[in-house]
C-alpha cells in the first residue's frame, strides 16, 4: 500500500519558485560617449581644427614664423587664379593623372592576371612584384635619381653602349616619365587589390561561359571585367585622388631631394603640389599656400562627384533581393 501525503483543507499549493531572469538594462548615451570620446577628442584635434585653422590662414597673409600677420580677405584667391605657374602646375598635374591612373590600374590587373594562373611558383612571382611596395619612397627616389642621373646614371651607360648621346632625364617634361616610371615600380598594391578581385569571381559563372562557347578574351571582357567593375573603380578613385596629392616623388628626383627646403624643382616636376610646397616652404607664404590647397579639395572633390555620376554606367554592382538583375 502506497502511503500518499495529503494537505490541510484550504492550503494553497506552492507554485514552483521560477529562476531569477536576467534582466538587460539599456545604456545611456554618456556609456556609448564614453567609449567613443578617444575618438572622437582624436578626430577633433587632428581632423577638424587643423581643416578650420588651414581654412582660416587661407584668408590671411601669415607666413607662419613673424607673430604679424593681416586678414586679407579672398586675395589670395585672386592671386591663386592670376598666378600662371597656378594654372601651369595644375596642367601637367592634371595631365599626369589622366595618364598615371589608367596605366597603373590596367597595368596592375595585368599583372594579377599572370599571377592568377595555376603555375608552378607563382607564390613568388606575387613576391617580386610587391616587393617594391614596401621599399620606402625616400630610397626609391634616390635610386631611380642615381639610375637617371645623365654623368653617372645607369641609363646614360646603356645609351653609350649604342653610341647614343646622354640624355637630361631630369629635366624639362622628361623628369615626369622618370616619375611614371617610379611609380609604376610600385604598382604591386594594385596588383593585389585586382589579384583578389580576380579571385572573387564565382567558378559558376565562368564554367557557365566555357559551356557557352565563350572564349578567354570574351569570358574575361564580357563576364570578369563587369564584376570587379567595382574594385576597378576604387582604384581610379582613389588613385586620382592620390596622384592629385603627390609631391614627394617629384622632390626627390629634382635638386630638392638633396638640397635645402627653399630649393625649387626644376619647370619638368612643377606638378601643383610642388607648387603649394615652394610657396609654403620656400617662400614663407602660408597663407597662399593653404589657399591652394583648399582649391585643390575643391577639384578633387568635383572629379569625385563627377566620377560617381558616370560610374552607373560602366560599374556593375551585384543585385540584391530586391533588384534582381537590374544594374546598380
Amino acid at each position: 500500500m502506497v502511503a500518499t501525503a495529503t494537505r490541510p483543507a484550504g492550503a494553497v499549493a506552492a507554485e514552483p519558485v521560477a529562476a531569477p531572469r536576467r534582466r538587460w538594462h539599456r545604456h545611456r548615451p554618456r556609456t556609448f560617449y564614453s567609449f567613443a570620446a578617444p575618438w572622437l577628442i582624436g578626430f577633433a584635434l587632428l581632423t577638424l581644427f587643423p581643416l578650420a585653422y588651414a581654412f582660416w590662414l587661407s584668408f590671411t597673409n601669415y607666413d607662419g614664423l613673424s607673430p604679424k600677420w593681416g586678414y586679407v580677405g579672398l586675395d589670395n584667391y585672386e592671386r591663386a587664379f592670376a598666378d600662371p605657374k597656378t594654372w601651369s602646375s595644375l596642367v601637367r598635374t592634371l595631365v599626369f593623372v589622366f595618364v598615371l591612373v589608367p596605366v597603373t590600374v590596367g597595368f596592375g590587373l595585368f599583372l594579377a592576371v599572370l599571377v592568377n594562373q595555376k603555375v608552378p611558383g607563382r607564390a613568388a612571382f606575387r613576391a617580386i612584384f610587391f616587393l617594391p611596395v614596401v621599399v620606402p619612397v625616400v630610397a626609391a627616389g634616390f635610386v631611380f635619381r642615381m639610375l637617371f642621373d645623365r654623368d653617372t646614371g645607369a641609363t646614360t651607360a646603356v645609351l653609350g653602349w649604342f653610341g647614343l648621346a646622354p640624355v637630361e632625364w631630369l629635366a624639362d617634361d622628361k623628369a615626369l616619365v622618370v616619375m611614371l616610371l617610379m611609380i609604376l615600380w610600385r604598382v604591386g598594391s594594385n596588383m593585389i587589390i585586382s589579384l583578389a578581385a580576380l579571385q572573387g569571381v564565382p567558378k559558376e559563372l565562368l564554367d557557365a561561359a566555357a559551356i557557352d562557347g565563350a572564349g578567354s578574351w570574351r569570358t574575361f571582357f564580357r563576364v570578369t571585367t563587369p564584376i570587379i567593375s567595382p574594385v576597378l573603380f576604387f582604384q581610379v578613385v582613389n588613385g586620382a585622388i592620390d596622384t592629385l596629392q603627390i609631391y614627394l616623388p617629384a622632390l626627390l628626383l629634382s635638386a630638392a631631394g638633396q638640397a635645402r627646403l627653399d630649393t625649387v624643382p626644376g619647370e619638368g616636376l612643377y606638378i601643383y603640389m610642388v607648387h603649394v610646397y615652394t610657396q609654403a616652404f620656400a617662400k614663407g607664404d602660408l597663407g597662399y599656400a593653404s589657399a591652394l590647397l583648399w582649391l585643390l579639395t575643391a577639384i578633387t572633390l568635383i572629379y569625385t562627384l563627377l566620377v560617381f555620376r558616370f560610374s552607373r554606367r560602366f560599374v556593375y554592382y551585384e543585385a540584391g533581393p530586391s533588384d534582381s538583375g537590374e544594374r546598380r
